[in-house]
């Protein structure tokens, strides 16, 4: 007690020393009505917060959950530790991480960086990402649209397919996440821990049905009101044969140069040739310069080096026995009017084809 009164009795008292307190009030702000001024606000000041529970999916067992369109909105992602639970996330995001889940069917909008995968099993999934890559994984099938190459790593029994999906939304969800629909290499994919004389990854069948393994949400679920399609007529990435064997040795590239209807008119074209039946083998989105036009079309190159200021090309290489003449002929009855590039003729398109892509993956970082 002796030690307490005598702090106490050393303290000033503010009676005792009137300058202080007359300081003390001098240094505070007043505005012009004699009140207290508001402390200055920042731009971070006025963020709204964010609770990390509404970006996370944890611990759920037997349930259809996830995310509506517009409620992630280019936010992180994670689930965890779910067992036999059906996810839809109907939004783009920054990344997403699956740690642990085990027999679940997920679906994960665009993410404008990486997807990534561990310690789970027995998951089937639709994902659209800049960077896919799974770790201490076991019995999973993709569908996948990735802009760079997939990665698995100490992972077994893996399968993909090319993403075959649509929601209304999904195309602005690329945008958001700025992926390109035509950059997928889904089939090209990297197993970092090989294991000799075994191959822990496989491409599915051509005709896989995306519904036959992540079917549609529940329509008595909250995602009833999103108008989901597996059609692979309908899905915003187009359908590519990817690594697969090429049926015929006969291919041709055609590229459209950047204009208002870029994508619409590939989406054309891509109609027009399959009708016929022809193969869509790769696609490719990338920006050229008047040098790399030299380059990649050789003879055509000083009529198309301008177009390339306006944008970005698209790229499609097409497949099967007359497939050069067919799209000439689409060329100048359907693009009429429309800057393109299309081969030749067969002794050329297998030179364009290889020139472009070569020079589309050393852009792209492949």
């Amino acid at each position: 007690m002796g030690c307490f009164f005598s702090k106490k009795s050393r303290r000033k008292s503010p009676d005792k020393n009137p300058e202080v307190s007359t300081s003390k009030t001098a240094a505070e702000p007043n505005n012009a009505s004699g009140n207290q001024e508001e402390p200055k606000q920042y731009s971070w000041d006025k963020r709204e917060k964010v609770d990390p529970k509404d970006f996370t999916l944890s611990g759920l067992k037997d349930t259809t959950v996830g995310r509506l369109p517009s409620t992630l909105n280019g936010q992180q992602f994670v689930i965890q530790e779910c067992e036999n639970c059906d996810i839809y996330v109907f939004d783009h995001s920054a990344t997403v991480t699956i740690d642990d889940c085990v027999n679940c069917r997920i679906v994960l909008g665009p993410a404008k960086g990486s997807v990534f995968f561990r310690d789970c099993k027995d998951v089937k999934c639709v994902v659209a990402c800049q960077q896919f890559r799974t770790r201490d994984c076991k019995k999973m099938e993709v569908f996948l649209c990735c802009a760079t190459q997939p990665i698995i790593e100490s992972s077994t029994g893996m399968k993909f397919g090319c993403f075959q999906y649509y929601y209304p939304e999904l195309a602005f969800h690329f945008k958001d996440a700025g992926l390109s629909i035509f950059n997928n290499n889904w089939s090209n994919v990297h197993d970092f821990t090989p294991v000799s004389g075994e191959n822990n990854w496989s491409l599915m069948a051509e005709d896989v049905a995306v519904s036959d393994h992540v079917p549609l949400p529940d329509p008595e679920s909250e995602f009833k009101a999103v108008r989901v399609s597996t059609d692979k007529n309908r899905s915003i990435v187009p359908l590519t044969k990817g690594g697969r064997r090429k049926e015929s040795e006969e291919s041709c590239l055609f590229v459209f140069f950047a204009g208002d209807y870029t994508t619409a008119n590939a989406r054309k074209l891509i109609d027009e040739a399959t009708t016929k039946g022809f193969v869509l083998i790769q696609t490719k989105e990338v920006s050229m310069r008047p040098e790399d036009v030299s380059r990649v079309f050789q003879t055509s190159a000083e009529e198309l080096a301008e177009w390339t200021a306006k944008g970005p090309v698209v790229a499609l290489e097409l497949n099967g026995d007359g497939v050069v003449e067919a799209c000439r002929i689409i060329a100048n009855e359907v693009f009429k009017g429309t800057k393109v590039f299309v081969s030749e003729s067969k002794t050329s398109a297998s030179q364009d084809v290889e020139n472009f892509f070569n020079f589309a993956d050393m852009q792209l970082g492949l």
